[in-house]
């Protein structure tokens, strides 16, 4: 769908607004593509780069299934975050995104509102998906989880085998062209490894055939929020997933 002019304009500040935080020098050229030159400018797409995987068609059954999964979801007692939870959340855009983001868990804001990626962390998200030239309702974001973790721990072991049942489905019948896993508990679920994030980040790793790019996750941005080299980084992963997808 093209964008109209207001769409490109929110587009664009928000992409003028994430780089200039990242700390990265550009020029715009073509506000329509909402990139610039230099070192905001997506690369091309490289022969290193692994291959998009083939997209079948998605079928009535297949969102009604996805459906199917929410209403799930919201009733769900197979571990015991549900005795936390004051809504579940199963996730939210395009069920046939091309591009989708996973996290760690619900937060507060998640919680009360039953939608991933709300709070500052959840803003900070979104701005980097318009940054992408991405609108919210182009993409699909979920966690490996479903409800909140008590005092936003980690998830455990159980917890996430429990809950990962719905996630996977949901990849299934989605089928985006490319992951990003925010942090490390999705980044390990999907593209296990023994280095730390800063280490195997910017790096594709690879789930049922489709290409998975591990990045920091917005909170600890948020949280080291003087920190325009992480924000440099993640900027630069996400690069690498515009590239992949032909988004210049």
């Amino acid at each position: 769908m093209k964008k109209n002019a207001a769409e490109i304009r929110a587009d664009l500040k928000a992409h003028l607004d994430f780089l200039s935080e990242a700390g990265v020098g550009f020029v715009v050229r073509d506000p329509e593509a909402g990139i610039g030159a230099g070192e905001g400018k997506a690369p091309h797409a490289s022969a290193g780069m692994p291959s998009l995987p083939e997209r079948p068609a998605q079928t009535a059954a297949d969102k009604e299934a996805l459906s199917d999964i929410d209403r799930r979801v919201g009733a769900c007692t197979l571990c015991d975050l549900h005795r936390f939870r004051t809504r579940a959340v199963p996730g939210e855009g395009n069920w046939e995104a091309e591009l989708m983001f996973i996290g760690e868990g619900p937060g507060r804001d998640e919680d009360l509102q039953g939608r991933p990626f709300v709070g500052r962390a959840g803003q900070l998200l979104r701005k980097i998906i318009a940054a992408m030239t991405f609108r919210e309702d182009e993409v699909y974001i979920a966690n490996m989880v479903k409800c909140r973790p008590p005092e936003n721990r980690v998830p455990h072991f159980e917890e996430i085998e429990a809950c990962s049942r719905y996630l996977i489905r949901q990849i299934e019948l989605i089928r985006p062209k490319v992951i990003v896993t925010l942090g490390k508990t999705p980044t390990d679920y999907f593209v296990p490894g023994r280095e730390g994030m800063t280490a195997r980040r910017g790096r594709f790793g690879s789930y049922l055939g489709i290409p998975v790019m591990p990045t920091f996750h917005p909170s600890y941005l948020v949280r080291n929020e003087g920190n325009r080299e992480l924000k440099r980084m993640v900027w630069e992963d996400m690069q690498k997933v515009m590239a992949l997808l032909g988004r210049k």
